[in-house]
């Protein structure tokens, strides 16, 4: 995916549909869990030193793996780089279920299989599909059983 880094600052100032202060450490020899604002937005998750208004990183939840590690405790690893794990502690075992199902809900995966799920519902009650009107109905990425890579 490609992107530049002022779209990318424009997208993570836009409102959150989650967010809140949690520990987290990055794939480093060495790293701890530090204090970090992370913030879901739509598919990516950024995260901020506490006191900064910029982030620092940002996560593109596209063939990622997230897991329940412990208590309080999730991680997310990307598929192709399975070493590059990203741990996050939560205050609570409820925060920390809500972040889990959250991010499994803003995966790719997760949102690709929704839509093909309600463009065979809209296309059952209308008999139209309705990605046709876009040009993009033919498009690998919105046929069922198709992946991308």
């Amino acid at each position: 995916m490609r992107y530049n880094e002022r779209e990318l600052l424009s997208l993570a100032r836009q409102p959150a549909e989650k967010a809140a202060e949690i520990r987290m450490s990055v794939p480093k020899k060495g790293s701890v869990l530090k204090k970090r604002l992370v913030k879901l937005v739509v598919n990516f998750l950024f995260y901020f030193r506490t006191d900064e208004a910029e982030p620092i990183g940002a996560l593109l939840l596209e063939h990622c793996k997230i897991t329940k590690e412990e208590e309080n405790v999730f991680s997310i690893s990307f598929i192709e780089e399975p070493e590059r794990k990203y741990c996050f502690q939560c205050a609570t075992e409820e925060q920390c279920q809500e972040w889990v199902e959250a991010l499994k809900r803003a995966s790719y995966e997760f949102l690709r299989r929704s839509l093909i799920f309600y463009r065979n519902e809209i296309q059952k009650m209308t008999g139209k599909d309705p990605l046709e009107q876009y040009g993009i109905s033919e498009e690998a990425r919105f046929q069922l059983g198709a992946h991308r890579l």
